[in-house]
């Protein structure tokens, strides 16, 4: 029981700093491409995907054979601590290119993550499939939104 509020507290900081570094204005503002989805996809969407990414680690962590879930574990901490890392990048402070490098590391420690999960429970492993298919989406207008506002960006880096 322990495990899995430790879990879910991963999560949940993790979600927060969707709420600590909110869109805003300078987001609003920015040119997004013609596929950008509405903001109000974003918060459903994660709410059910860390869901997905809490009870699949919880699974690994009960299933696991002892002394098997520490690479899995190790792997799921990255994720989520990367996770967390890119809205105060991206939000935070506005730099849409360092936030797309982090999110091409997030989207490699989720495969390392699935790859470690699989070996224990290949259930587990299926279950981060859609997070690892809306990080990708994620990482495309990420790259997206940075390259259309590219010049933007930079000249009000220098004033």
């Amino acid at each position: 029981m322990l495990a899995a509020g430790i879990i879910v507290a991963l999560c949940l900081a993790a979600a927060s700093t969707g709420a600590i570094f909110k869109p805003g204005e300078w987001y609003w503002g920015l040119a997004k491409p013609s596929w950008n989805p509405p903001d109000y996809v974003f918060a459903p969407a994660w709410l059910i995907l860390y869901g997905m990414i809490a009870y699949a680690a919880w699974r690994v962590w009960t299933l696991a054979e002892p002394g098997e879930a520490l690479f899995p574990m190790i792997a799921f901490g990255v994720q989520i601590g990367l996770n967390a890392l890119w809205s105060a990048l991206f939000f935070g402070l506005r730099r849409p290119d360092i936030a797309f490098v982090e999110v091409v590391s997030l989207w490699l420690s989720i495969v390392v993550m699935m790859v470690a999960y699989y070996g224990v429970d290949p259930l587990a492993c299926w279950l981060m499939v859609p997070y690892l298919l809306w990080v990708t989406f994620a990482g495309a207008l990420n790259y997206a939104v940075w390259r259309l506002n590219r010049d933007s960006l930079l000249s009000s880096k220098a004033a």
